[in-house]
């Protein structure tokens, strides 16, 4: 189940999970724009793969999102999860929020079917903070950031099977973001076809604070 796009995207020239419309933009969002590659063994894959297929299965796909954001989907929000997968999620918080980070206690779970995507749009400062971090499970995808004032600026993240990507401050606020539909699925010259892609959302809290916040969650 877990893994069945790694191969395909490893035959991809060079080493870059992240491509942009000039130099001053990747350096820009160099820390606010981060892939991980790699960041799931094959194993931990199919372990929140198996995990979350149960609550999942009873889901049927949806194609009206409450702000038309999203077409093709499924998702839940997660709070109780076997020891392995805590560990899993531990790491998450170390790396991207860092130690004393309180996150959101429910972590987002979207689920596309192959031919699902999600639209450009930028995340409501009322449904969580400047940080979010995912983990991509099964399929490949490629995410467009675009400026919301100069569209000519924009940035491109490869998402690999077991990668974790990293959204921060401006790269959510400044810029849309989305996930391309199959037939759009380009890094570059390089197709990267889609198939099911689940990924796994924890979030910083809005400044507002844990207490008042409100749903849906961010999307990606």
């Amino acid at each position: 189940m877990a893994g069945s796009g790694r191969l395909a995207l490893r035959t991809l020239p060079g080493r870059s999970w992240v491509r942009g419309s000039t130099p001053a933009v990747l350096s820009r969002l160099r820390e606010a724009a981060v892939v991980r590659p790699g960041f799931l063994s094959a194993a931990e894959e199919e372990t929140l793969s198996r995990e979350l297929e149960p609550d999942l299965r009873r889901r049927r796909y949806e194609y009206d999102h409450w702000d038309a954001a999203i077409h093709g989907f499924r998702e839940t929000e997660k709070s109780r999860w076997t020891e392995a997968s805590r560990s899993i999620l531990r790491r998450v918080q170390e790396v991207a929020f860092g130690p004393g980070q309180v996150l959101l206690p429910g972590v987002h779970v979207l689920d596309l079917e192959p031919g699902g995507y999600i639209k450009p749009h930028v995340d409501s400062i009322k449904f969580c903070g400047a940080t979010i971090a995912g983990l991509s499970l099964l399929s490949p995808s490629v995410m467009r950031l675009v400026h919301t004032q100069d569209p000519a600026e924009w940035l491109e993240l490869l998402l690999e099977p077991g990668s974790l990507y990293i959204l921060r401050g401006p790269a959510r606020y400044d810029f849309s973001h989305e996930i391309l539909r199959d037939e759009d699925s380009f890094f570059g010259e390089h197709r990267v076809p889609r198939g099911r892609r689940i990924s796994v959302i924890c979030r910083s809290p809005p400044e507002m604070g844990l207490g008042e916040t409100a749903q849906p969650p961010a999307v990606c």
